[in-house]
């Protein structure tokens, strides 16, 4: 334990999520022998990160306007959306390049351990946006875990009575894997997700 100010920073960096107490020890004695202009920008960014930076209203991606720029842009197809747990994973499947529609970014995932139930993610709203008769698909990229499967077979139950289509993202072997260090429950989704290859 150190104190005063060295300790109040190791304890404010070690709530930071996947910052451990050695992890935040270490950031702090990183920021200590920092020049105080190196440290002066980052202060800035985070005053500058919270003061302009909100939540989409339609969507609730990161946004520095009412709505994202994903949601202003008339390019995008009104038609798919696809719902995602974090901002985060919008950029991730942004970057694929693949998906030219409209986003849903729930906030989380139903975690009960956590006490995170249907209630406390933007679930209202997607339902609201699927009250538009534009809307003819729903795709559910929840990650791949205990959590995001829960989520999106709750969301799959209150959806497919709509008369959308809704589908989940494939799951399976990564690229360069090893078939034998795969897990069961990963293989066995790649045999779901199997397709046929044409000649």
């Amino acid at each position: 334990m150190y104190e005063g100010p060295v300790q109040d920073l190791i304890d404010e960096l070690g709530r930071l999520p996947g910052i451990g107490p050695r992890s935040a020890q270490r950031i702090a004695f990183h920021l200590l022998a920092t020049d105080a202009t190196d440290v002066r920008r980052l202060v800035d960014a985070l005053t500058e990160v919270k003061a302009r930076v909100t939540f989409c209203t339609t969507c609730g991606n990161v946004a520095e306007e009412a709505l994202c720029r994903i949601c202003r842009d008339p390019r995008r197809s009104n038609a798919s959306i696809c719902v995602v747990e974090e901002p985060k994973d919008v950029v991730a499947i942004e970057r694929t390049r693949e998906f030219h529609g409209k986003y849903h970014v729930l906030g989380g995932a139903i975690n009960p351990i956590d006490n995170v139930g249907p209630d406390d993610l933007r679930i209202k709203e997607l339902l609201t946006r699927l009250a538009n008769a534009e809307v003819t698909e729903v795709i559910l990229a929840t990650d791949p875990n205990v959590e995001g499967e829960a989520t999106a077979t709750y969301l799959a139950r209150l959806l497919v009575p709509m008369g959308i289509a809704v589908s989940r993202l494939a799951s399976g072997l990564p690229v360069g894997g090893d078939l034998e260090y795969a897990d069961e429950v990963t293989l066995g989704r790649a045999f779901e997700g199997r397709r046929l290859i044409s000649a």
